[in-house]
């Protein structure tokens, strides 16, 4: 009977193994498929972000054919192709004293350079920047511009010439204002809308630079707008003045646009348009640029769906700073719907644009071997802790993905703006080679934005691309160059370039 007893107590134990050891396998054979659904979700967007070299070149072209196609026709294209009416850049002749102001958000600047009369010749700068109270942002254009005035004038005077020579000396001033403005010629433009935080209704549809010029006025402040321009402009501005190689710039930070020299006669559009120079700057607002042949994803689709611009800047969506972050973290989502990666779902994880890409650079460029940063960040910005290694690393390749897309993308523009003006090296090669009766150009783009600057991945990414779509034989003779602070210092070269003293030089007929 003891027997029976013994041998039933390990029939039974031995069951019950079975059937803890039967949970167990089934555990993780479940764990397993949540992570192959998670390696699927990566590896779909992986295949839908694909950037082969052939692809990029079919975006190349298309870039040049959506150039050709806005200076044609106004609308004929997604790209703008504005005309600045800024026909010369600085060129290192320029001397004296000039002034910019910078306005394009919640903080303006104003600045003032003592330029030598030589190329690069910047003898001395101050800068001095403040923040704009928050109900002048919607106030009336007066009380806004009366405000700014008197800043600027206090900064004049700092100069040390005494308020009686604000009187008897006219100051040039170089104005770069971001929001979107038609422009009548290379000083003056009308508001289109106000952006961001501003909201002055009274200014909509009128001159700008008459605001601006009244106020200052009123203050007793002998100044005047020379020019009116953007951020890009200034940019380009700034990179002549340093190499007059320079036909291009970029920026590539929290938003993303180019110009560029364009030859007179390729504006189609506004025929009739004369300059001394036979060239204009052309602002290409290259945001909105739109191909079939660009690599876009189901995430991207809703990104854009989600926007307060369904259908606009459709480029600027995947390849500038205020969207990668909302890319990887709609994709983190995903795979959070898939699988228990972190656990419960994490409330944060649904709040778009939590994840700034800041952080997915810290993420991705974190090199310890624990990936202590990527922990880090998913703590302190998701309020998810605990995360496994091999999720970390997970996090890591996603980051990786979609900022290398971006880069990549971003060369594309680039050498889309090089091969629409013939510095693509295009005409010189032949079977695969350099042809040796043709000389190769030296070309330099002007490039700003903090995605590019203090993002090391994505800027070795879009230098890789250069060479690949180029070729390493014509990508030696393409340099981008980082200009610092293009829409400061450049608008003041450009005061310079366009002072009172100075004939305009652009003509309709």
């Amino acid at each position: 009977m003891g027997r029976v007893v013994v041998v039933g107590v390990a029939l039974a134990a031995a069951a019950a193994a079975c059937a803890f050891a039967s949970v167990v396998v089934g555990r993780r054979v479940r764990s397993r498929r949540k992570w192959r659904r998670v390696l699927g979700v990566l590896a779909e967007l992986e295949e839908g972000c694909a950037t082969p070299v052939g692809r990029l070149k079919q975006v190349v072209d298309a870039m040049a054919v959506e150039m050709h196609a806005g200076l044609a026709s106004e609308g004929g294209s997604k790209l703008k192709m504005l005309l600045t009416f800024v026909d010369r850049l600085p060129n290192g002749s320029e001397k004296g004293t000039y002034y910019a102001l910078d306005l394009g958000g919640t903080n303006f600047r104003v600045l003032r350079v003592q330029l030598g009369g030589q190329r690069s010749s910047i003898m001395e700068q101050h800068v001095e920047k403040q923040p704009i109270p928050q109900h002048l942002m919607t106030s009336t254009s007066e009380n806004l511009f009366d405000f700014i005035a008197s800043s600027l004038k206090e900064f004049v005077e700092k100069e040390g010439d005494g308020s009686q020579m604000l009187l008897t000396r006219r100051r040039e001033l170089g104005f770069t204002f971001s929001f979107p403005v038609k422009q009548t010629s290379f000083s003056s433009g009308i508001l289109i809308k106000w952006t961001k935080a501003f909201y002055i209704e009274d200014m909509v549809g009128r001159e700008v630079k008459e605001y601006l010029e009244q106020a200052m006025s009123r203050k007793g402040l002998n100044m005047g707008v020379a020019v009116l321009v953007n951020d890009t402009v200034g940019t380009l501005a700034l990179g002549h003045y340093h190499d007059a190689d320079t036909v291009a710039a970029v920026i590539i930070g929290t938003g993303t646009n180019a110009c560029y020299w364009e030859r007179t006669d390729a504006i189609i559009k506004c025929q009739g348009l004369l300059t001394t120079t036979g060239g204009m700057v052309i602002n290409m607002e290259w945001g909105n640029f739109w191909s079939s042949h660009l690599p876009r994803t189901s995430y991207d689709m809703e990104l854009d769906a989600d926007s307060p611009n369904p259908n606009d800047q459709g480029f600027e969506k995947m390849i500038s700073g205020m969207y990668l972050g909302e890319i990887v973290r709609r994709v983190l989502l995903r795979m959070s719907q898939e699988s228990d990666i972190f656990g419960a779902l994490p409330s944060k994880l649904s709040m778009p644009f939590i994840l700034r890409t800041p952080m997915i650079a810290a993420m991705h460029e974190d090199d310890s071997p624990e990936l202590t940063e990527v922990a880090r960040i998913l703590k302190d910005a998701l309020e998810i802790s605990d995360v496994p290694l091999k999720v970390r690393k997970l996090v890591v390749k996603l980051c990786d993905v979609v900022t290398c897309r971006a880069a990549r993308l971003a060369a594309a523009g680039i050498v889309g703006i090089l091969k629409k003006i013939g510095r693509d090296g295009s005409g010189g090669i032949t079977g695969g080679r350099t042809r040796s009766d043709v000389k190769i150009r030296r070309s330099v783009v002007a490039i700003e934005g903090g995605l590019y600057t203090s993002y090391t991945m994505f800027r070795e990414y879009l230098h890789e691309a250069l060479s690949e779509i180029l070729g390493e034989d014509i990508a030696r003779h393409v340099i981008l160059k980082v200009t610092d602070d293009g829409s400061g210092i450049g608008a003041a070269l450009l005061a310079a370039s366009y002072s009172s003293n100075s004939v305009d030089s652009v003509q309709l007929l």
